[in-house]
């Protein structure tokens, strides 16, 4: 019989992909008998992320903990750590899983310091890109990689999303000196199925934060791009919320294309993928983004930009693969308004997405991880019915 584990999850940003995988990973979990918990900030998210909270909560054993956490460093952090250490610290877990740059931070320091305590629990580690976004020629780089290097001592299995990922790691911090495994993100069976756009679907969709790093700016000047070098209106929906929103808004009054975009808040992925007829993901930088794979599981044909682990979805030399330039961007989406169906039929295939991307796959590749981690150590049997589902630490 398979060990039960108590597993925490630890990371900052309750939005985007970081979340999406936490809460997949966590579901599968608990249906495979493990006890797990999320410790994370307080202070991002709104009403969408409190929904997804609220429909997870009577299935984590160990609680969703939200404490705030600054998103850069500062001595802000000293009084945060303490806080989320005294929460996993009261948890007492098996697996200290980390994602991102922060919660990789703390789910190594504080594993760390627990095991002065007790006999063994296992510090992993997901960058999800992260860290590995900054250059190694500046001073933040310079001090991000060097922390991965430090933290690395205190690591015992490091997970990648993408080839692309490792590689990165291997470019800006070097050779791994822990064990490490490459496990794609994966969809659930349902969101393999076709969504249908609506009658009054728009032409393009973005979905996403609202930051530089992820290009609606882009996206906004390429709608410009197209629209002239058609002579005619073209319609988008852009989903998606961030403290850049504003600047996007303006954007789009300044190049004259307010009649034809709308702004949405974040709202459930296959729910936005009904408003438009085509997808463009134009990512400046990326590990292996979500919103990819859910896209062309719904059957939904897409434009994405050749950063971080997107070829590995698509392949290399496929024609709905960018550069993250408006230009670029404009030209194969007229290409795509101009015979869709050509276009459609340039998507990777269901059936081969089902076979590298599925959730159940990624489950358990990672619980894989986990139990070679804990090198053959029994977890300490816990009572998981006193634990608190949901608090709030201010």
């Amino acid at each position: 019989m398979t060990r039960k584990l108590r597993i925490l999850h630890c990371f900052r940003s309750p939005v985007g992909g970081i979340f999406r995988h936490v809460r997949d990973l966590a579901e599968a979990q608990v249906a495979a008998g493990h006890a797990v918990g999320i410790v994370c900030d307080s202070t991002t998210g709104g009403e969408f992320e409190e929904r997804l909270f609220a429909g997870m909560k009577d299935m984590l054993a160990l609680g969703i903990w939200r404490t705030p956490m600054q998103r850069h460093i500062g001595p802000g952090d000293v009084v945060a750590a303490f806080r989320a250490y005294r929460i996993i610290k009261e948890l007492q877990p098996d697996i200290l899983h980390g994602h991102g740059a922060k919660g990789g931070v703390y789910a190594r320091m504080f594993g760390s310091l627990l095991r002065v305590s007790r006999s063994r629990v296992a510090r992993l580690y997901s960058p999800h890109g992260g860290s590995l976004h900054y250059d190694g020629a500046t001073t933040t780089g310079k001090v991000f990689f060097g922390l991965e290097r430090l933290m690395g001592r205190f690591t015992d299995h490091l997970l990648f999303v993408s080839d692309y990922e490792r590689r990165t790691f291997r470019r800006k911090v070097g050779e791994p000196n822990m064990p490490n495994s490459l496990v794609y993100n994966g969809l659930r069976a349902g969101e393999f199925e076709p969504v249908a756009p609506a009658g009054d679907a728009a032409h393009f969709l973005y979905i996403g934060m609202m930051r530089d790093l992820k290009g609606p700016d882009l996206f906004i000047e390429a709608l410009a791009q197209v629209a002239a070098s058609l002579g005619r209106k073209v319609t988008a929906v852009m989903v998606g919320d961030g403290e850049d929103l504003p600047r996007y808004r303006e954007q789009v009054n300044r190049l004259g294309l307010a009649e034809g975009v709308r702004f949405l808040p974040p709202m459930p992925a296959r729910k936005a993928f009904a408003m438009a007829r085509l997808i463009v993901v134009p990512s400046r930088a990326e590990a292996m983004p979500y919103i990819v794979l859910e896209a062309l599981g719904a059957d939904m044909p897409m434009i994405a930009t050749a950063v971080g682990g997107i070829p590995e979805i698509f392949g290399q030399d496929s024609p709905a693969l960018v550069l993250p330039v408006a230009a670029q961007l404009a030209e194969r989406m007229g290409v795509a308004l101009s015979n869709p169906s050509a276009y459609r039929a340039l998507m990777p295939t269901r059936t081969d997405l089902k076979a590298r991307f599925g959730a159940d796959v990624m489950a358990t590749e990672i619980e894989k991880a986990y139990f070679s981690a804990l090198g053959g150590s029994t977890p300490t049997p816990q009572d998981d019915t006193k634990q608190p589902l949901v608090s709030r630490v201010s």
